[in-house]
């Protein structure tokens, strides 16, 4: 029977998983090697465009096995898929899921299993990102970097979208400003012409 995904809460920007879900216990399959809890936080970003889309600081393990990365928490950057397929893997076959991609480009990033058999239950509604499918750096490591992206590749962010709204909104009210003053301008050459 699928579960419906009604413990997934959005907060702000970011999707959490609701504190009563169990993520995973020690006798899970999900192995914390500790990423999660460096030093410094990891960032994970789209493989293919680089928009960022959660931390370590939401780590919930991983699994070797599927080479997946599971997290709590991610933001708004991720879309969660609407249309339930069933996961075609021999270890999977009875499970119910639902796509995870990236809203900047679309690229499928992973899934998250809304309905499991009881070994798997540690999975369900855990953000389960395969690990070909994105990039990571760790805060203050001078020697991991995003890779350059060429201006015209780059991808358009929520940031940026945000500049150019704002600058859009000055150039509006400056226009707006400028049409007030002609038309002040305008209203005083009828008049001074219409009195001579």
């Amino acid at each position: 029977m699928a579960r419906q995904i009604d413990h997934v809460v959005r907060k702000d920007d970011t999707y959490v998983i609701s504190e009563d879900l169990s993520v995973a216990d020690s006798s899970s399959k999900v192995e914390d090697d500790g990423e999660g809890h460096g030093d410094a936080p990891a960032i994970f970003l789209c493989g293919k465009c680089r928009l960022p889309f959660g931390d370590s600081l939401s780590w919930a393990g991983s699994d070797d096995q599927q080479n997946q990365i599971l997290l709590k928490c991610v933001n708004d950057n991720i879309m969660i898929g609407k249309e339930p397929f069933v996961s075609g893997t021999s270890e999977e076959q009875r499970c119910l899921a639902v796509h995870l991609m990236c809203r900047g480009c679309s690229f499928k990033l992973g899934h998250m299993y809304i309905s499991t058999p009881k070994s798997l239950d540690y999975k369900r509604s855990i953000f389960c990102l395969m690990v070909e499918n994105i990039e990571s750096y760790v805060l203050g490591s001078p020697d991991q970097q995003v890779a350059a992206v060429d201006r015209e590749e780059r991808p358009v962010t929520l940031e940026y979208i945000d500049n150019v709204e704002q600058q859009m909104t000055k150039i509006k009210s400056l226009a707006v400003t400028i049409g007030q003053r002609l038309l002040e301008i305008e209203v005083d050459l009828q008049c001074k012409s219409g009195t001579t």
